[in-house]
């Protein structure tokens, strides 16, 4: 499937040798880092609230890697990475730095600045949009996640048969099942597009402008 989404996209048969794998690995990967989303919120917390200071480490964990901003513009980094080593291996240095100040605007020599300028905003906004837009929604997935077993904790703190407080424990229940089945799309489709977005940019790279 990988395979045949890159050959939509990058039309060099000897690139796909590298990046068709890299693709597929960015997806697996990225997959299995959102998977830790469907783990019970407090599983690893309250094993490393142990473990963890006794290493010296903070008393703090964080379960989903791609939660963090940290993780999602690495990633996106590395295929700005890929994609400038694909622009100067196809384009030749010289070629690649005619594009950049050749293109959108005209080979013109007064429009050079404003060329190399816009050049450079697409790189870093195509980067953190890349990386942004995977922690925006795995972040947004993890706090509805701690919000609804919040339900379940404040139902079992006041306790009581008898109060209303016992349709927490039953939200708790449905919310966390309901967000957990539509949440395995969310996993799944924020690795897809992460993956497709990484071959697009990589197959621009192979275009000259």
């Amino acid at each position: 499937m990988v395979e045949n989404q890159a050959k939509g996209v990058i039309h060099n048969a000897k690139s796909r040798k590298l990046v068709s794998p890299l693709a597929l690995t960015v997806f697996v990967w990225i997959f299995m880092m959102n998977a830790m989303d469907m783990l019970p919120v407090d599983w690893i917390p309250a094993m490393w609230h142990s473990a963890g200071p006794a290493m010296g480490y903070k008393d703090y964990m964080r379960v989903v890697p791609t939660a963090d901003l940290s993780t999602t513009l690495g990633l996106s980094v590395s295929v700005l990475l890929v994609c400038l080593f694909y622009n100067v291996k196809i384009k030749g240095v010289g070629g690649w730095a005619h594009e950049l100040v050749a293109a959108p605007f005209g080979d013109k020599l007064f429009l050079y600045p404003i060329n190399f300028v816009m050049q450079i905003i697409e790189f870093i906004a195509k980067t953190v949009s890349h990386g942004m837009r995977l922690f925006g929604n795995m972040f947004a997935g993890e706090l509805v996640f701690m919000l609804v077993a919040l339900m379940g904790g404040a139902w079992a703190w006041q306790f009581n048969p008898v109060s209303g407080g016992f349709w927490l424990a039953v939200g708790h229940v449905i919310a966390g099942s309901a967000w957990a089945i539509f949440h395995i799309l969310v996993i799944t489709l924020q690795a897809f597009i992460f993956m497709m977005l990484t071959l697009i940019y990589v197959g621009q790279a192979h275009d000259s402008h």
